[in-house]
């Protein structure tokens, strides 16, 4: 017999979702007004490998007995989760955390979803509160720092040209130091706000607003939305636009990119009776940056739940590199980093398998050490005729959503 029970009810909007996160805790996926908003805790399960979480995500489902609502993803008991770029390289650890009240809005039909031992206890909304700033930030250098990391891509570039590798992604880490513990729900309710196209998060302290969607799963349908090749706005119109015609036709941003699509295609394609892989990509406009991207969607053929696809995806080139597994090497020889979660799959999944996963871009890691300070990060993908300073200034670009957050 079931020792849970997940009891949804379908309520009238509550409004903007953010400012039920609690100041300390509790858990976020946001989009466009639509999300979830998880608050406390019924469980949770820390490893390291995509497959362990699935296992562990099945045998909890055994023990709930469970109500949604009809034709709504997510409704029901759902798992948020984050997951490691390379487990076999990093000292942190992978995350999933059922909350035991969801707050849901999606597509107009808004709900809330309680977890417990009383079958009986109806969900209530809790009172909503806002998020306060820090009042002073300031900035270091993380593992390594501007020069030493441009020295760090010359390398890897001349790797390239060796054929050791045909692309690799390389990551880099600054520090922002607040004067007091930094408060979540400000930094989501500012990413979400601010970069309403991407997709907000906050799960076990790793915070940030995604524009990638690494598998996205509901109703037999596998959509995954590819990003490389990335030039930062002016901030005016027709330089944009200017900016926008020159990306599309750059040589060396469609080859980054084509090696991050075919690199999804591929994987994805065992799960799928048929695919739609679009010829040439389309340029996405966010407020800093404009990326070139390419929606890959498929027909599911099996029964592999949105977290088992993530599984097959991850890594593509997009965070990796071509081939993987020389990329995955070779970031582990020259990077100088512990990536832990950033670059890694994060999202959620419901009892029906469905789920979103982005990849963790645009992101920081509030420090378990130092709940003041936290680790934002950025990367960029190298090929042959990459320029290390160029590529500095772009992982710049990228860091401005979580400085803007921050206020600094």
């Amino acid at each position: 017999m079931p020792v849970l029970h997940a009891h949804t009810v379908e309520i009238d909007d509550p409004g903007p979702l953010a400012p039920y996160l609690p100041q300390t805790s509790g858990t976020a996926w946001l989009r466009r007004g639509d999300g979830m908003i998880g608050i406390g805790e019924v469980t949770r399960w820390q490893g390291r490998e995509i497959a362990a979480g699935e296992a562990w995500w099945q045998e909890f489902l055994a023990e709930v007995s469970v109500t949604t609502l009809d034709q709504v993803p997510a409704s029901g008991p759902i798992a948020f989760g984050t997951f490691c770029f390379d487990p076999d390289n990093t000292d942190a650890r992978a995350t999933m955390i059922v909350p035991e009240l969801i707050i849901g809005r999606r597509n107009g039909r808004c709900w809330l979803t309680r977890i417990g031992e009383d079958p009986r206890q109806v969900p209530t909304l809790p009172e909503p509160a806002r998020g306060s700033a820090p009042r002073q930030v300031s900035w270091s250098d993380g593992s390594l720092n501007g020069p030493a990391w441009e020295a760090m891509v010359a390398g890897a570039v001349e790797s390239i040209r060796t054929g050791a590798v045909d692309k690799v992604v390389l990551a880099r880490d600054v520090i922002a130091h607040a004067d007091a513990a930094l408060d979540h729900r400000l930094l989501v309710e500012r990413l979400s706000s601010e970069y309403e196209r991407c997709w907000t998060w906050s799960i076990d302290g790793l915070v940030g607003a995604t524009p990638e969607m690494l598998i996205r799963r509901e109703g037999g349908m596998a959509t995954s939305r590819v990003l490389a090749g990335t030039i930062r706005r002016t901030g005016h119109d027709d330089h944009d636009l200017a900016l926008a015609a020159a990306l599309s036709q750059s040589s060396k941003d469609l080859a980054e990119h084509e090696f991050a699509v075919a690199s999804v295609a591929e994987k994805l394609a065992p799960y799928c009776s048929g695919m739609h892989v679009p010829d040439s990509p389309y340029v996405l406009e966010l407020p800093n940056v404009l990326h070139l991207a390419t929606d890959v969607t498929g027909v599911t053929t099996d029964h592999a739940s949105s977290l088992a696809l993530a599984g097959a995806l991850h890594p593509s080139a997009a965070v990796c590199g071509t081939p993987t597994d020389a990329a995955r090497d070779l970031i582990a020889e020259i990077e100088h980093l512990d990536r832990g979660r950033y670059s890694g799959p994060v999202g959620w999944l419901d009892a029906h398998g469905d789920g979103e996963w982005g990849i963790a871009l645009r992101c920081g890691q509030i420090l378990s050490e130092d709940p003041s300070s936290i680790r934002l990060f950025a990367g960029c993908g190298i090929v042959a005729d990459s320029d290390p300073a160029a590529e500095l200034a772009e992982s710049n670009a990228k860091l401005v959503p979580m400085r803007d957050a921050l206020g600094g």
